[in-house]
This record gives structure tokens, sequence and C-alpha cells, in this order.
């Protein structure tokens, strides 16, 4: 019902004055409504901008990973070689479950682009039917030829066999939760896979020159993925250990993925102390973590013992967290101790290597007399009479 307004009656200036001065909309609500906006606005703006800048970090490193072709003649007068050759389509897994990680399309496609692969489709989870803007804008940057909304383990048989809309591909990398990992092992053979990764993992070797609270809001930048990601502390200071502890548990009342994060630590952190830092490499061995930050005075002598970690971050200015968006190196690494014989991702893993093998007749008779040796010790006699024939045509077959 509208307002009633009667010009004889007393009072009515100061009604009409009211009338006059009351606003259609809550000037406070749009204030804030219009300034989340603009917020928010400014922020993706400027999450663009770190992509761009993150992705031409990414490119440039992996650039420098592609090897060469190798053509020679060896002294006996064989060619010899190796070329590479892309892997021709490849699926790349988005984590899209508790978080969005535009990230992870940067450090999955890039290197695949980097490679020369033709096609690279994207499949991520996208609870509610809805795609984290931030990741669309990472798979533009990163090249990606297509999108798929889907996830868990019904994402990994699609892409490795294919469905009436997504054509299979020839191998597919990225992280995924337990079901993602099994479903990967589960088709390797019919696709190549690049490693089964488990729960994100973080050492930190760290001395008691470092502020406590950094070295806590490193263990948490791993706590916070998921429940079952591990972080553990290496100290030789007993006090040290225990100040970054209760920097841990202040931290952790602020953290907005703080349950997540407490879960992780208390059911999977841990925290070592040793009585010299120097003596340190074998234990770290032993644990072969994913990520491991060497926060001490002279972290390149104690990095030089290492032989098991997927990426080292030396020293206390070089958090974790650099290396998960914009150093350079891949974030996608080996977990559950399979730094002991893996590698993290790279350009490599999207490229196939083909030798090559060329005789003339005189390269021949100078190796050719070994390999019959050899074949006819091995039983495998047709093997020796395909060389014996070209090392004596005139004996015919």
């Amino acid at each position: 019902m509208p307002l009633r307004l009667d010009a004889r009656r007393s009072g009515f200036d100061v009604d009409f004055v009211a009338f006059l001065s009351a606003k259609r909309e809550m000037e406070r609500d749009v204030d804030r409504a219009v300034a989340d906006i603009i917020a928010d606005v400014c922020a993706r703006g400027e999450a663009l901008a770190a992509l761009r800048f993150a992705a031409t970090r990414i490119d440039d490193y992996h650039r420098r990973q592609m090897p060469a072709d190798l053509d020679y003649r060896d002294a006996a007068g064989v060619r010899l070689g190796a070329r590479w050759r892309p892997v021709v389509a490849v699926g790349l897994y988005v984590p899209g479950g508790t978080a969005a990680y535009p990230s992870s399309v940067l450090m999955n496609a890039l290197p695949a682009r980097v490679a020369g692969v033709e096609r690279v489709v994207m499949v991520v989870p996208a609870p509610d039917g809805v795609l984290n803007p931030l990741v669309l804008a990472a798979a533009e940057i990163a090249g990606v030829h297509e999108v798929y909304r889907v996830g868990g383990a019904q994402a990994i048989a699609a892409l490795a066999f294919g469905t009436a809309t997504l054509s299979p591909v020839d191998k597919i990398v990225g992280p995924g939760n337990a079901y993602v990992a099994a479903a990967k092992r589960q088709v390797f053979g019919t696709v190549g896979i690049d490693l089964v990764a488990g729960p994100s993992e973080v050492l930190v070797v760290a001395d008691r020159a470092n502020d406590p609270a950094w070295i806590a809001a490193d263990l948490l930048a791993q706590a916070e993925h998921d429940a079952a990601a591990q972080a553990i502390l290496i100290a030789d200071d007993e006090a040290f250990a225990d100040a970054v502890v209760r920097a841990v548990e202040t931290q952790l009342q602020s953290l907005p993925r703080g349950a997540i994060a407490r879960a992780s630590w208390d059911a999977h952190g841990a925290v070592i102390l040793v009585d010299d830092l120097g003596a340190t490499p074998a234990l770290i061995d032993r644990i072969a973590p994913e990520h491991l930050e060497l926060a001490v005075e002279r972290p390149d002598e104690l990095a030089a013992k290492v032989r098991h970690a997927g990426a080292i971050f030396l020293g206390r200015w070089t958090p974790e967290a650099i290396g998960d968006y914009v150093a350079g190196p891949n974030h996608v690494l080996p977990t559950a101790r399979s730094a002991r014989f893996a590698s993290g991702l790279g350009v490599l893993d999207f490229l196939k290597r083909t030798s090559l093998i060329g005789c003339d007749a005189g390269a021949l008779a100078a190796i050719g007399p070994a390999a019959v040796t050899l074949a006819d010790a091995e039983g495998l006699h047709a093997h020796a009479r395909s060389v014996r024939l070209r090392l004596d045509p005139t004996r015919g077959g």
C-alpha cells in the first residue's frame, strides 16, 4: 500500500520532508554490495595477472628441459641416434573437490604444450555444475583444447576408454584423491600415466635461527591441503621446536581451512629432534619427502648430501608455497616415499624417445658377427640367420 500524505493536516511538512529524504535503495546495503563486487573484480584481475606471471615462469623453466635429438656415426661406421616426439593426446586431471587449483592446470598443461602435444584435454570436478573461473582462465592461458566437467574414477575411465563425447587420450597426468589414484593404476597399459600421487607432504629442516611463525606457516601450508596430508619438522633445538608447535596452534585458530589442517597436523604431523642437523641427510632419504625445506644457514651443503626428495627449497627465504605457484619447476611431485625412484612432472613425461639405427655393408661387417654369436647362444637361430645372410649373401638361405 502506498504512503498517504495530506497537505491539509498539521505535520505535513515533516512527513513530506521525510518522504523526500527516504532512499528507495538501502544505501548501506548497496554500498556494501558494490564494495564486494569491486573487491572481487580487483581480486580476479590480480589473480589473472598472477596466473600469467606464473605461466611465463613455468613455461620458461620447462622449455629448458627440452632434450636434443641425437644423430652420430660411431667408430664401426654404424649410424646411431634418437629422436624425441610428443605424445599425441594427453588428459589432465585437475582436482576440484575441497578447493580449486588453477595452479595445477598450469603445472600440468604447460609442459605438455612445450613438448608439442597436439590435443590437451582437461577433466575437473564441478561441484553443483559450476567451474571455478580461475581454473578456466588457467586452462585458456595454458592452451588447453577441451574441458570436461567430470571427476573421480569416472573421469579417468573416460579419458582412457573414451565416451560418446570424449575421445580417448594416450596418457593421463595429474594428482587426485584415492579413487583417482586407484583408477590410474587400473587403466595403466591402456594408457600411460605420470605417477600415482598420494597425499601431499613436506619435511622442514630448521635451526633455531628461524622465526617459529614462519616455520609453523610452512607446516600448515601442507596440512591445509587435506586431512591426509603430512607436515614434518626436524629441528636440533627443543625450545625452538616447542615454539614452532605453539605457533602452529596459534595460527590454526585463524586459518580458514583450520579444521582440515588440524586433522592433518593431529593425525600425521611430526616433530623430530636431532643433535646435529648436519647428520640429517640419512634421515631425510629414509623419508624421501615430496617437498623438502632446508631452512638452515648453509642449505647447499645439506642438499648436496640428499638423494631422495621431489623438490628441495633452499634457505630460510624459500617457502615451499613459492614452488606451488611461481618458482617455475613443476609442483606435481612424487609422494609417499616414491621420490626414491620417481621425479616430478616435466617435459619428458610428454615426449617419447625413438632410437635410430643404420648400417651399411661395412658397418654390418664390423658388428654383425658378434650379433650372430649372441643369437646362436640364445638359441634364436632366425635372429642369427637374418644377420648371417647379409654378412655372406652368397650362402643363400
